[in-house]
């Protein structure tokens, strides 16, 4: 015998336009911590006056309730789905906007959606349509990641087809060479996610995904661990400092998620996000709805 477990698709509204607005209002603790970090570090004056000021940023708008950055982001919704889960009263993905709608509303969010990339440019006036990835999980439980994402540094993110003979020195310069070519432009100090393996469309998500990942802690794989290492040290060489205007750190911190590939591919993407890498999390728990048998 199997259950089935009921979600109210208000519930996740209300989830999503709680998380929407903490994540763009509060910055996570980790990265807090690396802000502060970062100061301590930095040996030149005025990168650590930025420093500061954006630590003092962050604490303002936390007490203020206000948006950390004026760039509120595009929306962009993990939605993991237990395979026990039956959504009631409503379609999710509409769900999901009208949460976006809600919380740009209530949180005097700046609304950045144009509906047409090229000609018109045409502004949705909601920040709608959000961009939403639905995964499939086992359970009975839904759970909500959003991470609201600027587009100074979305725009500085770059994807590589690279060689199996470019190996790690490849991976190595492709993330370099990103920074160093993004310059000022994405607010460093900054942080990398990066994507390693899978194919054209799966290392852009993967690198989106990195984000996401505990700050400050190493991949789990000590290979990887290392080259994240190698990444934050190299990329720290450049010189580019807080705002641009030179010192010793410009990347915060770096995440890998490496994925399985074809024999001949490396595809590799650098996801940047300025120091307000905006992100929340919650789950909700079905309810036992119905008993039914699989025979």
């Amino acid at each position: 015998m199997n259950k089935i477990y009921e979600i109210k698709a208000d519930e996740i509204k209300s989830l999503a336009v709680s998380l929407l607005l903490k994540a763009n209002i509060q910055l996570s603790e980790g990265m807090k911590q690396l802000v502060r970090n970062a100061r301590e570090a930095e040996k030149m004056p005025l990168a650590r006056e930025i420093l500061a000021d954006l630590a003092k940023n962050a604490e303002l708008a936390e007490e203020k309730q206000l948006p950390m950055c004026q760039d509120c982001g595009l929306a962009v919704i993990f939605a993991e789905i237990g395979q026990d889960v039956h959504i009631t009263g409503g379609d999710i993905t509409e769900t999901l906007n009208e949460a976006v709608r809600e919380a740009y509303e209530k949180g005097f969010l700046r609304k950045s959606v144009d509906l047409d990339p090229l000609f018109n440019r045409e502004n949705s006036k909601d920040n709608t349509p959000a961009v939403i990835h639905y995964s499939i999980v086992p359970g009975s439980s839904v759970k909500i990641t959003v991470s609201p994402k600027g587009m100074g540094s979305e725009n500085m993110s770059r994807l590589f087809m690279l060689k199996p003979s470019d190996g790690i020195s490849g991976v190595l310069n492709a993330v370099t060479e990103t920074v160093e070519k993004a310059g000022a432009n994405p607010c460093p100090p900054i942080v990398l996610g990066i994507g390693i393996g899978g194919n054209f469309e799966t290392v852009a998500l993967a690198a989106k995904k990195a984000l996401l990942k505990p700050e400050g802690k190493r991949n789990t794989d000590e290979r990887y661990a290392k080259l994240e290492e190698e990444i934050i040290s190299r990329c720290n060489k450049l010189g580019i400092g807080a705002a641009g205007y030179g010192g010793t750190v410009t990347v915060l911190d770096a995440h890998i998620i490496a994925l399985p590939t074809h024999i001949a591919g490396l595809p590799v993407a650098v996801n940047v996000c300025c120091h307000a890498l905006r992100h929340a999390e919650g789950t909700i728990v079905g309810r036992a709805a119905e008993v039914f048998s699989d025979g």
